[in-house]
């Protein structure tokens, strides 16, 4: 595995566990229909993708059975089942999709019981690897959810814990609870409402998994960006993406595509290295020192 494209950013160990995944690893949403509901335009495309990221390294598959919803999670046992001994499946819990496709945030006991028990049942798993709860505002109570899952992870169905869409107060209310591995939250180039969150991170070991690496379902575009991407002949994605693997060594990245080609061109962004004048014009995107 050390001389395979994503390999080449490094590896990381989840604080307090004993797995560890490079640095480049992939999200399942967009192999969902669009706007990550239904069916796949391509559902034989969507498995190539999943069985050619772990040919490439890949070790790390973020996914949550509320894409499609549970269109992600069958793609994947149907593709990689029985999974290989190194590979990391990550969930997300904490919300539901409606007959329209709207996202419903849902954090009632019983609810996230069932919503771990559907990921188990439909990846083919006994026990998930990590769970991230699905916070989604400051207005959003912690620790009841929090008390829910650390009580379903001292019963077995999952061994870690993570938390999504969080500001600090939120982080720390997790974190006397229970131990959280890592934190998945909106962050990128150009949004960097996160920045001493991750250096906080990052002193204690926890890693930080942007979602939207690459601006989401607005792509980033940035004219400095693109005169970079220039002057090194990459894309102006490749380039945002060893931006963020250059601004932490704790930041994992997921991201996502539903074709081969694309696949390719985001894990070979593990192989750049921005000079430090580089990475300095693209830091001032976002008035970064």
């Amino acid at each position: 595995m050390t001389n395979l494209p994503a390999s080449a950013a490094g590896r990381f160990t989840f604080p307090g566990t004993s797995i560890s995944v490079n640095r480049m690893g992939y999200g399942a949403m967009q192999l969902a229909g669009p706007h990550v509901f239904g069916e796949p335009k391509d559902p034989d495309e969507a498995r190539a993708v999943l069985r050619e990221a772990l040919t490439l390294g890949i070790d790390h598959i973020d996914t949550s059975d509320f894409y499609g919803p549970h269109v992600t999670n069958r793609l994947i046992r149907e593709a990689l089942h029985p999974y290989p001994a190194n590979l990391t499946l990550v969930t997300k819990i904490g919300a539901w999709r409606n007959d329209e496709g709207d996202w419903i945030l849902e954090h009632g006991a019983d609810f996230l019981r069932r919503s771990v028990e559907d990921n188990l049942e439909r990846l083919g798993l006994e026990r998930m690897a990590i769970v991230n709860l699905r916070i989604e505002g400051p207005q959003q109570d912690v620790a009841g959810p929090m008390r829910t899952i650390r009580k379903m992870q001292e019963e077995g169905l999952l061994e870690h814990i993570g938390i999504s869409t969080v500001d600090m107060a939120q982080l720390r209310a997790a974190r006397d609870i229970a131990p959280i591995v890592c934190v998945q939250n909106h962050y990128n180039l150009v949004h960097r409402d996160d920045d001493a969150m991750i250096d906080a991170l990052a002193a204690d070991g926890i890693a930080y998994v942007p979602y939207f690496p690459l601006g989401g379902f607005a792509p980033l575009q940035t004219e400095e960006l693109n005169r970079v991407a220039g002057e090194m002949e990459q894309s102006p994605q490749s380039v945002a993406l060893a931006w963020l693997l250059q601004r932490s060594p704790n930041i994992l990245l997921i991201p996502g595509t539903s074709r081969r080609a694309h696949l390719h061109a985001n894990v070979a962004a593990a192989q750049l290295t921005l000079s430090e004048a580089q990475r300095a014009r693209l830091d001032a995107i976002a008035g970064l020192s």
